[in-house]
């Protein structure tokens, strides 16, 4: 891992690239922490499709192919990434950001675009001040109020 990520970590600050923007945000408070925890636990393969295993990770970098790199809240895999000491560089299935508060842009108007650009197939952003959940995929966007249970398109189910 390159040490200015590594020195960003030990000052409590974390870094993302996005298409060549670097973009710091502190680390998150244990309201957001709790709603991941609570989402993580959620994540299950509700299909007959026993294809996807699901396999959910917080808070890990993920390099994707154009280079950015992101610290998705939680990502979620259909397999087990190979990466263990490195950047994950394979393209997660979904990605589920919680908002903190000042950096609700970061979450709502860069990294839904960003992520389905990128071949994400959902990206759901939860907002736990307001409990209300939004759901990107190609095809548009939905909102709804919280808790709500959502249908992956790789077959795994979330209850935001």
């Amino acid at each position: 891992m390159d040490p200015k990520y590594l020195a960003a970590e030990e000052l409590g600050i974390r870094l993302e690239i996005v298409n060549g923007l670097p973009i710091w945000e502190a680390h998150p408070v244990y309201r957001h922490q709790k709603a991941v925890d609570t989402i993580r636990q959620s994540i299950h393969n509700a299909s007959a499709n026993e294809e996807c295993a699901c396999v959910h990770i917080a808070d890990v970098y993920i390099q994707f192919p154009e280079g950015s790199l992101k610290r998705p809240d939680i990502a979620i895999f259909c397999r087990e990434p190979e990466e263990l000491d490195d950047a994950i560089h394979q393209v997660p299935e979904a990605v589920i950001e919680v908002t903190s508060k000042g950096y609700e842009a970061k979450d709502l108007e860069i990294a839904p675009p960003f992520y389905l650009s990128q071949g994400v197939k959902d990206v759901v952003v939860f907002d736990p001040i307001a409990l209300t959940t939004r759901h990107f995929r190609r095809d548009g966007v939905t909102e709804s109020p919280s808790p709500k249970v959502i249908q992956l398109e790789c077959g795994c189910e979330v209850t935001v």
